[in-house]
């Protein structure tokens, strides 16, 4: 018997169990050729994306795909951001004020928010700060991404690096002479590991 053989009745026989192959995740276009290809097409739709930075670093990165969703007519939800997000800025970048929405409160009611904003499926985007998670709540703002088919952001601390992590895509950034250095810690259907610089 050969091997093909062998491992298709022990997969009948329940000893075995096949992952699938890498899962067909939509993917949103980022506004940066080089970033879609590290990032494999794109920011998945549906999913939870962490930036980790000790610098605030990232915002500049998801501007492009922010002012695409607007212009679908999704929301874009800030929650508990260190600074209040400056209109004429945002709409200078292509986004449009209007149709943002702003949540400031303690921890516990912002994971709940950002939790029934992912959910919701009326929101295309959701940036949230929502400073150290356990990983069941992490899973639970992923699964809401997936319900919602929302792109979720959290900004994280990187001190947060070595926890593990349901998010489907984990980036960390830091500063790079004028430009940004990203490098993949974790990204669903890829491997880790793979860097770039960009000047965003």
């Amino acid at each position: 018997m050969d091997q093909n053989a062998i491992l298709d009745k022990l997969v009948q026989q329940g000893a075995v169990w096949r992952g699938r192959g890498g899962q067909d995740v939509a993917r949103l276009a980022s506004g940066w050729a080089d970033l879609d290809r590290l990032l494999g097409g794109g920011w998945p739709r549906g999913a939870l994306v962490e930036l980790l930075s000790d610098h605030g670093s990232g915002l500049g990165l998801l501007l492009p795909v922010l002012a695409r969703l607007g212009e679908e007519g999704g929301w874009l939800a800030w929650v508990n951001p260190p600074h209040l997000p400056y209109a004429p800025a945002l709409a200078a970048r292509g986004l449009t004020p209007g149709r943002s929405l702003l949540l400031r409160s303690a921890a516990a009611d912002a994971r709940w928010a950002a939790e029934q904003v992912l959910r919701s499926g009326s929101c295309g985007a959701l940036l949230a700060w929502l400073g150290t998670l356990r990983t069941t709540q992490i899973r639970r703002l992923q699964l809401a991404a997936e319900t919602g088919a929302a792109l979720g952001v959290l900004f994280r601390p990187l001190a947060e690096r070595a926890q593990a992590s349901p998010s489907a895509l984990r980036l960390q950034v830091s500063p790079d002479h004028g430009g940004l250095r990203l490098q993949v810690l974790k990204r669903r259907g890829g491997w880790g590991g793979a860097e770039l610089r960009l000047r965003p």
